[in-house]
């Protein structure tokens, strides 16, 4: 692939993509930066960028074909408060109102499809980012005792009901009781309300909605998740393995080993009933 179109939203995220598909032999990576979301820095590891209000669908897509970008990838948040304070164009405005519901996911995929009438296909958001994914396992810190990692293995299928209502992505446990669950506030808000409750002894868990769309919304921990964990009074965390991408690896790790904080991964388990017996 000769030219990436990359649509960054805020954090580290970009910057990893970028990295990886400059490994992957991208020669040349366009980007659209969005004001109040992009780092300004990023400016200085891709060949092209352009700088966009959330909402400036039309005017993005004809940037990206005058640039040549065929294939496009999503990187990074966009904060939630702005999808519901849109200043759209034209384009934007009729692709909105074409939706039944205006929900992250949907309006995400809405734009995929603009994309795609223009010739530009979007890619999933963790191409040239396996390497980063979570493999199950021991992900970073000390591990956990055995009994929060049975306690937390249980509760990804609860965080996975959860998700596919399309209410969030985490939950906030303690010796199994869920004690918060994300929705619009996003992940570290809820790690504080659930850090409180649990005095020192809380568990966060990650995982991505059954059938997940992964060209956007991909659960991710990094070295500012952790941060937060330590700050609330969270000693671990179990997400979803092959589903989750660990950035900033080398500062999470070291994050957790001076927090004593464990980063765990497994599979989801089957929902009650659905699991397969031989003969």
């Amino acid at each position: 692939m000769q030219v990436l179109g990359l649509i960054a939203g805020n954090g580290r995220y970009p910057f990893e993509t970028v990295a990886g598909a400059r490994r992957g032999g991208v020669e040349r990576v366009v980007l659209a930066a969005f004001e109040g979301e992009t780092r300004p820095e990023l400016a200085e590891a891709v060949d092209e960028i352009a700088w966009f209000r959330v909402g400036q669908l039309g005017k993005m897509i004809r940037y990206f074909r005058s640039a040549g970008v065929e294939n496009a990838v999503m990187a990074g948040q966009i904060a939630p408060r702005n999808l519901f304070d849109l200043r759209p164009d034209m384009r934007t405005l009729l692709m909105l109102g074409r939706l039944r519901t205006r929900q992250a996911e949907t309006i995400f995929a809405a734009i995929a499809d603009e994309l795609g009438k223009d010739g530009i296909t979007l890619l999933p958001a963790t191409t040239f980012m396996e390497e980063s994914l979570a493999a199950e396992g021991v992900v970073a810190g000390p591990g956990l005792r055995r009994r929060d990692r049975e306690d937390a293995r249980r509760a990804l299928r609860v965080a996975a009901e959860v998700a596919a209502l399309d209410i969030g992505q985490s939950l906030v446990i303690r010796q199994g009781t869920v004690l918060a669950v994300e929705a619009f506030e996003g992940t570290n808000e809820c790690m504080k309300r659930g850090g409180g409750l649990g005095k020192g002894k809380a568990l966060l868990i990650k995982v991505s909605k059954p059938g997940q769309d992964f060209r956007f919304d991909v659960p991710v921990v990094g070295a500012e998740t952790v941060r937060t964990a330590a700050a609330c009074g969270i000693v671990g965390m179990m997400v979803e393995a092959g589903r989750t991408l660990i950035l900033e690896r080398e500062e999470v790790a070291a994050l957790c080993q001076s927090h004593a904080i464990t980063i765990e991964a497994a599979a989801v388990p089957p929902a009650a009933g659905n699991s397969k017996t031989t003969t």
